[in-house]
C-alpha cells in the first residue's frame, strides 16, 4: 500500500497525538540533552460564494491544524528535530491529513578549510528565489491540499550532505522513497472535475514509489549575485493525471467508453535547474530555469489519450523593487513583477505554462507585523485573470490572524483550470504560537 494511504489511516492518529504530547511538554534539561519545544495551532475556514461546478463539492469549510518541532540538542553537537503535523477538514476528508514535516537526525563537523553537515530522516528542502512560480524547486512534493499555490510541502525521506567552504556550497541529496501528491477529495473545491483514484495510482519506475531518486545542488554567492546550480534524476513530482473509463449505454442501442476517474501516474525524468538573484540596492531581479527531460505533455492529436512525453525548457524571471520609508514612515512598498514560460505552451500540464504575475506589498513594519498583499495573474495563452489578496497581523505575541483569497474573474474554457473556474474563495486563520 503507498505510504499516503499509511499515513492517512494511521499516522493521522498516531501524529494527532504526536502534537497534543508534544504540545503539553515543557523545555528541560536532562543528562546531556537539551530539550526545547514550540509550536503553533490554527482555527481556519474557507467560503466559497459561488455554487460549485461539481457534485459533492461544499461551499463552506472549517478545520484547524496542529504542529509543534521539538528540538534535541546533545554536548557532543549533535541535534534531532521532530515536527509532526496534522489537520482536520469538515468538508473535504482527503485534506485531513497527517505528515512528518521533519524527523531527522542532525550532525557536523570539519572538512579541509570548509565544514560538512549531515541529515538523516524526514526534512524540507526548499530551492529557487522567485515569488511565484518556484520551478527549480524539485526535492519535496507539494501538499496540494493545505494550498493551491504549491508552496507548502510534505516531510520527504532523505540522506542529505553539506559540503560548504569559501567556493561556494556543495549539497547531495538520496531519496529512497516517493511521496504521492496530496490532492482534493470529491467534497475538495479547487480540484478537477473528475475524481482521483489514488488507490490506482502508477508509476513508470517498476520500483514504484521505491524508486531511489538522486539530486544535487551547488550555491555560491558573487558579490550581489547569488547563484544555484541543481540536478534531479528520478520520481517527478507532479503526476499526469489520466483518465479511466467505464462502459455506457450510448442512448442509440449501443455502449461507448465514458471517462469517470482520474489515475494519477508518476514519470521518470532527469531535471537541470539554474537559480539566481541579483540584489542592486532597492532591486532584486530573480531567475529560475529549467530543462526536464522525460516529462509527459498532454495529449495533441492524433496522439494517443495518454500524451507523450518530450523534453522540454522553462523559465520565471522577474523583478522585485521596495520604496522604503513611504511617506516619511516606517511603511515599506514592494512591486513585484514575474513572467513564467513553460515551452511546451497550451500542450503542458503546468498551470503556469505562461503566466504574468504582479503584485505589491505593503509592509506597515509596525510592532504588529502588519502586511498587505494584492496580486493578478494573467494567462498570456488563454483568457484567465484572477486577483489574489493576502492580510497577515500579528494580535500579540501569541496570536496571529490572516485573511486570504483567491478571485478568478474571468477562467478561458480551454485552459486546463477551467474546472476551478468557480472556486473563488475568502479564507481565514487565527494562529496561537508557543
Amino acid at each position: 500500500m503507498p505510504l499516503t494511504r499509511l499515513y492517512r489511516r494511521a499516522a493521522a492518529a498516531a501524529i494527532g497525538a504526536a502534537c497534543a504530547v508534544l504540545a503539553s511538554a515543557s523545555a528541560a534539561d536532562t543528562g546531556g540533552l537539551a530539550l526545547t519545544l514550540d509550536g503553533r495551532l490554527s482555527l481556519e475556514g474557507r467560503w466559497f460564494p459561488e455554487e460549485a461546478a461539481h457534485a459533492g463539492q461544499r461551499d463552506a469549510t472549517l478545520g484547524y491544524t496542529a504542529q509543534s518541532t521539538l528540538h534535541i540538542d546533545h554536548d557532543s553537537g549533535a541535534r534531532f528535530i521532530l515536527t509532526p503535523f496534522y489537520r482536520y477538514d469538515s468538508a473535504d476528508a482527503y485534506r485531513t491529513h497527517a505528515d512528518l514535516r521533519e524527523a531527522y537526525l542532525l550532525m557536523f563537523g570539519e572538512l579541509g578549510e570548509g565544514e560538512w553537515e549531515a541529515r538523516l530522516g524526514f526534512d524540507r528542502v526548499f530551492w529557487g528565489v522567485t515569488e511565484f512560480h518556484h520551478l527549480v524547486n524539485i526535492v519535496n512534493q507539494a501538499d496540494l491540499v493545505e494550498h493551491p499555490n504549491e508552496e507548502i510541502t510534505l516531510g520527504q525521506p532523505m540522506a542529505h550532505l553539506t559540503w560548504t567552504a569559501e567556493w561556494g556550497t556543495l549539497e547531495f541529496f538520496v531519496l529512497p522513497l516517493h511521496r504521492e501528491r496530496t490532492l482534493p477529495g470529491r467534497g475538495g473545491r479547487l480540484r478537477a472535475g473528475l475524481p482521483v483514484d489514488e488507490r490506482r495510482v502508477t508509476y513508470e519506475s517498476a520500483a514504484q514509489e521505491w524508486h531511489v531518486d538522486l539530486a544535487a545542488r551547488f550555491s555560491r554567492s558573487l558579490g550581489p549575485l547569488d547563484l544555484g546550480l541543481s540536478l534531479f534524476d528520478g520520481t517527478a513530482r507532479e503526476p499526469s493525471l489520466r483518465p479511466s473509463f467505464r462502459i455506457a449505454p450510448d442512448g442509440m442501442g449501443g455502449f461507448v467508453p465514458v471517462p469517470h476517474r482520474l489515475v494519477p501516474h508518476y514519470a521518470q525524468i532527469r531535471q537541470y535547474g539554474l537559480d539566481a538573484q541579483l540584489t542592486l540596492d532597492s532591486w532584486l531581479l530573480k531567475l529560475e530555469a529549467i530543462y526536464r527531460e522525460g516529462a509527459p505533455a498532454l495529449p495533441d492529436p492524433p496522439a494517443d489519450l495518454l500524451g507523450r512525453k518530450r523534453d522540454y525548457w522553462a523559465f520565471a524571471a522577474g523583478f522585485e523593487y521596495t520604496f522604503g520609508g513611504v511617506f516619511e514612515s516606517d511603511a515599506d512598498i514592494s512591486v513585484l513583477a514575474e513572467w513564467s514560460y513553460d515551452d511546451r505552451k497550451r500542450r503542458s500540464p503546468d498551470q503556469f505554462q505562461n503566466e504574468i504575475f504582479a503584485a505589491g506589498r505593503l509592509a506597515l513594519n509596525d510592532v504588529e507585523g502588519t502586511q498587505f498583499v494584492a496580486s493578478l495573474i494573467a494567462d498570456a495563452d488563454y483568457q484567465t485573470y484572477a486577483l489574489g489578496f493576502e492580510i497577515k497581523r500579528n494580535l500579540s505575541d501569541s496570536w496571529d490572524a490572516k485573511v486570504e483569497g483567491t478571485v478568478f474573474l474571468a477562467v478561458d474554457p480551454d485552459d486546463p483550470i477551467h474546472d476551478t473556474r468557480r472556486d473563488t474563495y475568502v479564507g481565514a486563520s487565527l494562529v496561537y504560537g508557543f
